[in-house]
């Protein structure tokens, strides 16, 4: 919607709340989204090292860095579409419910953050993973190997998977892809976060043990993806909250993907703190180069968060 007026929303929040996502599909087209060219969805940790534990939220005190946040968001989006990127972001601070978004909640496919998708239905409706599966799994999650998510999502049933998922976290806006390719899944930035917020607490019914499993993969992703389509089969991965937020530990799920029409799209979602208390995503769709493209949303977050921490 490149050229609509931003509407910045801040507000405290128990419930819903608005995340970034991008996709393969055209992003400004939801309801008949064409498959774009896929290039895997990538994650990626800040170096201080593991994260915690699962805990619960921090106690209700609000944190000085969110003062001014609207307007850096509101300067971030601005700055974003100067360069004509069509820019979507939220941050959520689960302990006060504070939500700072840009008011830009679109429907878009989300390539492969729908991995997370796959891995929560596999691990709440199976069995332990089998050696091998352990491996595809965490390849899956750590560089995005699209390969496991092929395998995954033909066993658990295609689509099912995201009806299945969508209706135990009350993801109102996310539906299964038109075409039965996972990363043409359709969701919201609102349903994102919601999934994040809600695995993390356990209300989504993911076992806390089985959603650990997930967020350590996320916090041990690889600097670099598996990327056949790529030069060199890789493509790098710390662009957006790993490198704008280099003071905290991460625990991200990274997309990519060309072409969106003329644009590629870039997305970074995750959890940050040592403590889990934050979520945020952020995604942008931009007719530019991959790498210009990549500055584009690392730029936002550092403009949002000029400490590199929250």
């Amino acid at each position: 919607m490149r050229g609509r007026p931003l509407r910045l929303v801040a507000t405290i929040a128990a419930g819903l709340v608005v995340a970034a996502a991008g996709g393969c599909a055209d992003s400004r087209s939801v309801s008949t989204p064409p498959a774009g060219r896929e290039v895997p969805m990538r994650t990626v940790v800040a170096p201080q090292g593991p994260l915690a534990p699962l805990p619960e939220a921090s106690p209700d005190e609000p944190t000085s860095s969110f003062n001014g946040l609207e307007r850096r968001t509101q300067q971030a989006t601005a700055e974003a579409a100067s360069k004509g990127a069509d820019l979507t972001v939220v941050v959520l601070d689960r302990s006060t419910g504070q939500r700072v978004s840009n008011g830009n909640d679109r429907g878009i496919a989300i390539a492969s953050v729908v991995k997370l998708f796959i891995a929560d239905d596999l691990l709440l409706r199976g069995g332990p993973l089998s050696p091998e599966d352990r491996k595809m799994f965490e390849a899956m999650l750590r560089a995005s190997d699209d390969s496991p998510a092929e395998v995954f999502w033909n066993r658990g049933g295609g689509s099912a998977i995201v009806t299945r998922v969508a209706a135990r976290y009350g993801l109102r806006g996310t539906r299964p892809p038109g075409n039965g390719r996972w990363f043409n899944t359709i969701s919201t930035a609102a349903d994102l976060v919601r999934y994040y917020e809600m695995m993390l607490s356990g209300a989504g019914g993911l076992p806390r043990e089985k959603a650990e499993m997930i967020v350590d993969n996320l916090a041990k992703s690889t600097p670099n993806g598996i990327d056949g389509m790529m030069p060199g089969g890789v493509y790098p991965q710390r662009f957006g909250i790993p490198e704008g937020l280099y003071a905290e530990p991460v625990a991200v799920k990274q997309g990519w993907m060309c072409c969106i029409g003329s644009d590629w799209m870039h997305l970074s979602t995750g959890i940050i703190g040592s403590d889990r208390r934050y979520v945020m995503a952020i995604g942008a769709t931009q007719p530019a180069s991959a790498a210009t493209a990549r500055a584009t949303i690392t730029d936002a977050v550092k403009t949002m968060f000029p400490d590199g921490r929250i």
